[in-house]
């Protein structure tokens, strides 16, 4: 039975810049995407059984793991025999893309384990049309991004450590976009200043002034970094330069909130598993 356990990561976004609202509605940006040692771990089997079977430690609503597998059943026109076991660590809601992240795993593994051949622009296609975080995590490299965040070109970030921060609550991307007092007139930041910190994200006023949990934590970060939403949140960061660093200011947060040190990676483990399978190394089971 072939079986492939892989890292779903999470990702940061190090700044978020709303330039305008485009006739569609969606709206044209400028991020930095900045991929997490950290993530929920996922496993792939091709089974007898007929359809997809999707074993989870949460419930999640419009799963788009299942919008993935329902995708490929549909170019293939015939059912999935697959198994997917999803352990989810990535907080919901919490600007970290664990759905997309989770999407874009679930095609890249299955690409592999049918022989599928599709390339990255045929892969992107498909991502795009379950959000517009999925094609950062099929690329899977640190990248600008810009449009609605569908044009990538990948960029080496400073190697550092991030305290993550989630403070125990969900935020609605749909809620903020459709937000009447979101800023949507910026220009776009300098890379150079975006990866030496000073470029801000245009959600994090609004967030915090409709969400006071992440006001607070924003607030108390102040003393101890430049913290920043991820996305729209709920995650807050800092970002440092050691680890020691990092963990001596986890060591004091608030027990009210949850936290973690990571390190910034420059490359998604979806890929680098994948390319051990290319080059041989069997996959486990």
């Amino acid at each position: 039975m072939i079986r492939i356990e892989v890292l779903s990561p999470a990702k940061l976004n190090l700044n978020l810049k709303i330039l305008n609202r485009r006739p569609d509605g969606y709206h044209n940006i400028q991020t930095i995407f900045q991929f997490i040692d950290f993530g929920d771990n996922m496993t792939f089997e091709l089974t007898k059984d007929r359809g997809v079977q999707l074993i989870s430690n949460v419930k999640i609503q419009n799963n788009l793991i299942l919008k993935a597998t329902d995708m490929i059943e549909e170019k293939l026109s015939q059912p999935l025999n697959c198994k997917i076991t999803l352990n989810k660590k990535i907080p919901i809601g919490a600007g970290l893309g664990g759905g997309s992240s989770n999407a874009a795993t679930t095609l890249l593994i299955l690409n592999r384990l049918l022989h599928l051949n599709y390339s990255n622009d045929q892969l992107s296609k498909l991502g795009y049309q379950l959000g517009a975080d999925v094609p950062i995590f099929l690329l899977g490299k640190n990248a600008l991004a810009e449009s609605i965040g569908e044009k990538l070109m990948p960029i080496a970030t400073p190697e550092c450590w991030f305290l993550i921060v989630y403070p125990r609550i969900s935020v609605s991307t749909n809620e903020i976009f459709s937000h009447s007092e979101l800023t949507r007139n910026s220009l776009p930041s300098k890379i150079s200043a975006i990866l030496k910190g000073h470029s801000e994200n245009d959600c994090q006023n609004l967030v915090a002034s409709l969400y006071p949990e992440i006001s607070s934590v924003l607030t108390w970060l102040k003393d101890q970094g430049n913290p920043k939403l991820t996305g729209t949140g709920s995650c807050i960061f800092c970002q440092f330069e050691t680890q020691e660093k990092a963990n001596s200011v986890l060591k004091v947060l608030p027990n009210k909130w949850l936290g973690f040190v990571t390190k910034g990676i420059s490359s998604s483990p979806v890929h680098e598993t994948i390319d051990r399978l290319e080059f041989g190394a069997s996959p486990s089971g």
